[in-house]
């Protein structure tokens, strides 16, 4: 059932936090479909200010709990308010997303609010962070199922003269082919054969880490310039019976009906450029103009995996194998796509990007800084493309976003998969 209706969000705050929780309110007040509360807006001379915020809290989607180290040792009114805003999720089912902190400066969240994971409205990269806020935000309403019309940028027209000839070619592309998705209103795109596509906006993105394998440095942004949209889930044992039906061939996973919602493993990277065709051809008439379904490019895989903001694991910084397959959670198999979400989505909503299986993308394997031009250093006909993400034989400390690993093309195995993404197609 859907609701036509703004989400409702309520920023809990402290008075010395007023400039940065008001700017907030000001950028939230200018989407469309969400509708803030602020006291300073809502509250008016002669009203019982008390009665008021907790008929706000009981009335609102979600919590915003702006945190600075004033605010969390002060003995004030924010206290109170977020007292009742904890006990409002008391009584909300276990995982909703409904309270999330929002620190405003280097500060440790009071211990009742340690469990959520927290966004950084840090000076300097506040849009980075509104960005991430939008997403889960989105998914909240989405849960709630509100009926939100989020409007669509449209194409730039009349690009400016910028060095034609150091444009990449997803650049080149994007500017000379690419149609307006004006129809397309959604962060979520489901198609007619039940793939979940999820909306991964254009812009820079941290790459890479500084971890101790050399192939994952140097830590460096990287600007992908149109908007493209990620499978939520890798393809499931169910969904690839459709392609070895019309193909008469072996499904490669035994007695898959009884897994038919763990993602298909046994599959080669030859399998799934295979797979990606025949797709294609299935669904073509439904497709946005100007884009097809194909494996994403290790830089379009880890930009839905961690966000805009380099977090070592698509839910932050810290590991958690209560919400991914990995060997630390003992299931020694492949599980339901999606046993682990949302806890252990993406910002933009993508699940079991860590653990599971691994995943092949378009890519090989080249040093980095990356350069969107690499991808296509294809045509020389590599044997070996790069994987992503770990699966359920490995640790989580590999399970990184920026982890990065390589196979041969017709390199089969227990715990490799796949999953699509819907975005403009390589140069041929």
């Amino acid at each position: 059932m859907t609701t036509n209706r703004p989400l409702k969000v309520f920023l809990c705050h402290s008075s010395n936090d007023k400039p940065a929780v008001r700017e907030l309110y000001q950028k939230l007040r200018a989407e469309s479909w969400i509708e803030p509360w602020l006291d300073e807006e809502e509250l008016f001379p002669g009203m019982d200010w008390n009665l008021e915020i907790e008929k706000a809290i009981e009335a609102t989607d979600v919590i915003l709990v702006c945190l600075s180290n004033k605010s969390i040792t002060k003995e004030g009114y924010v206290q109170r308010e977020i007292r009742i805003a904890l006990d409002y999720a008391d009584y909300k089912p276990e995982g909703t997303l409904f309270i999330i902190p929002v620190r405003l400066e280097e500060c440790k969240p009071p211990k009742r609010l340690s469990r959520w994971q927290y966004a950084d409205y840090f000076e300097g990269q506040r849009e980075q962070t509104l960005s991430r806020l939008l997403v889960s935000l989105k998914r909240r309403a989405d849960l709630l199922g509100l009926k939100i019309e989020i409007p669509v940028l449209k194409q730039e027209e009349n690009l400016p003269e910028k060095k034609q000839n150091n444009m990449s070619w997803m650049e080149d592309y994007h500017s000379k082919h690419a149609k307006p998705l004006e129809e397309y209103k959604t962060d979520k795109l489901t198609l007619s054969n039940g793939i979940e596509l999820m909306r991964v906006h254009a812009g820079k993105f941290i790459m890479g880490s500084e971890n101790i394998n050399d192939y994952e440095k140097p830590q460096h942004a990287v600007d992908i310039p149109y908007d493209y949209w990620m499978a939520r889930y890798p393809i499931t044992n169910e969904l690839y019976n459709a392609y070895v039906e019309s193909k008469g061939i072996k499904h490669p996973v035994d007695r898959w009906e009884k897994k038919k919602d763990h993602p298909v493993v046994e599959v080669s990277w030859n399998d799934t450029i295979a797979y990606c065709q025949w797709l294609n051809s299935l669904l073509k008439v439904g497709l946005p103009s100007g884009l097809i379904l194909r494996l994403p490019t290790e830089a379009e895989w880890e930009k839905a995996a961690r966000g805009s903001d380099g977090h070592e694991y698509p839910w932050g910084n810290q590991f958690d194998k209560n919400i991914c397959n990995t060997r630390e959670g003992g299931k020694d198999g492949t599980t339901a796509v999606n046993l682990y979400s949302p806890p252990g989505d993406s910002p933009f909503g993508c699940a079991d990007m860590v653990g599971n299986v691994c995943e092949f993308t378009y890519s090989i394997l080249t040093d980095y800084p990356y350069k969107t031009q690499d991808d296509l250093e294809n045509k020389k006909k590599s044997d070996r493309r790069v994987t992503r993400s770990t699966s359920f034989h490995y640790d989580g400390d590999l399970g990184r976003c920026a982890f990065r690993d390589t196979v041969g093309v017709s390199h089969i195995e227990d715990d490799l998969g796949f999953r699509v993404c819907l975005a403009p197609p390589f140069p041929k």
